[in-house]
């Protein structure tokens, strides 16, 4: 019964660890895979306050400065650098600006983005998300949102106007229609040749943006902070622009770490009263044990032993319930996402409830090697 009870609670740790990480898996993919994960700007303009003698007191109605679509300086030279650091996967140049989109009597605003298409794909897989078309955005083509596609009536083939104020409005086809899953980003987005865009925005040679990857996603804050400090550059993070999210993924996580700690101290328990009540139940057994020359060391092996058995064998059913458990939610659930079962889950699971055996076991363990042999062997 101990053993099934064991089982039981491995299944549903296993299960639930599985079932969270899968979801946070899932949310974390929705959310980065259409966004990068460190982004580098220009700092915001400030204005300049001409200084005053000291103890002079000088009062100034302020209105902040109102910014406007610049290059980063010495920008070839930072992507050079960057590309030489090993935590970072991806780095792509883009410039980005404002725009209007006609055709006919329709008109959207959109927000152009000029892009290396070899970089930018280490980015965002475009090509995972195509619908129609085909991937291209050279010599006047560009890529556009579906909800764009929908809102402006246009497909593959059609021609549209874009206006940036900067310079004559340009025609331009549509080579391909994606589809990000984010409905702001497929009403706005615009990608485009990355020469093409400066020329519209009449940044000529310049990019207002660097995009990066970096391999492991939760250190982008403090990778972010360090290359920001180095470059001298506004830079963001994925974990500060998206602090609600990293506040609900926490506390997933902190719920399944209490889940965990209070089905394993369950388990112990249960394994400590079984020991217990065996240590009564075989106490003339042990007595004649320690009469015939068992040692108290070698008493206490055999109950540590048993606890340990008993939450190895019940780790191992656990493990088999929990796989049958991740297969029936697999096929027969919602479908909102898919669970893997890492193999390092399994084998801390296993390892947690030997453990606890072992622990569970120690206090009637040890019980049974203080024992005193006559007293054990007169015992009823």
């Amino acid at each position: 019964m101990i053993t099934i009870g064991v089982a039981v609670g491995v299944a549903v740790i296993v299960f639930v660890s599985a079932l969270i990480q899968g979801l946070q898996a899932n949310v974390i993919e929705r959310t980065l895979g259409t966004q990068a994960h460190i982004r580098l700007l220009q700092p915001d303009e400030v204005n300049r306050l001409v200084p005053v003698p000291e103890g002079v007191v000088q009062f100034v109605n302020e209105d902040k400065r109102a910014q406007r679509l610049r290059s980063i300086n010495n920008w070839q030279q930072i992507v050079a650098a960057l590309d030489e650091r090993t935590e970072l996967t991806a780095v792509s140049p883009i410039v980005s600006g404002p725009a209007l989109v006609l055709r006919g009597e329709a008109i959207s605003s959109v927000a152009l983005v000029g892009i290396t298409l070899e970089r930018y794909q280490q980015i965002v897989p475009l090509q995972d998300y195509m619908v129609s078309g085909r991937l291209s955005i050279g010599a006047d083509e560009v890529l556009i949102g579906s909800q764009l596609a929908q809102d402006l009536g246009v497909r593959v083939g059609s021609k549209i106007r874009l206006d940036t104020g900067q310079q004559e409005s340009r025609v331009v086809n549509i080579a391909g229609i994606f589809e990000l899953g984010v409905r702001e980003l497929d009403a706005r987005y615009v990608y485009l040749d990355l020469r093409q865009a400066q020329s519209m925005l009449g940044l000529i040679g310049g990019v207002t943006v660097i995009d990066l990857r970096v391999a492991d996603i939760f250190t982008a804050e403090s990778i972010a902070q360090s290359i920001g400090r180095l470059t001298q550059l506004r830079s963001e993070s994925w974990i500060m622009t998206n602090s609600q999210l990293m506040n609900a993924l926490s506390a997933q996580s902190l719920s399944t770490n209490m889940i965990i700690v209070f089905v394993g101290i369950s388990v112990a328990f249960g394994i400590a009263s079984v020991l217990s009540v065996s240590v009564v139940q075989r106490t003339r057994e042990i007595g004649i044990l320690r009469a015939t020359g068992a040692s108290q060391q070698q008493i206490l092996r055999v109950f540590l032993l048993q606890g340990a058995l008993f939450g190895l064998f019940g780790s191992i059913f656990g493990v088999a319930a929990s796989y049958a458990l991740v297969w029936v939610f697999n096929t027969f659930g919602p479908g909102l996402f898919y669970i893997p079962v890492a193999q390092s889950l399994i084998v801390a699971a296993v390892s947690l409830a030997t453990i606890t055996g072992v622990i569970a076991a120690a206090i009637p363990a040890r019980r049974a090697a203080q024992l005193d042999p006559v007293e054990a062997i007169r015992y009823v």
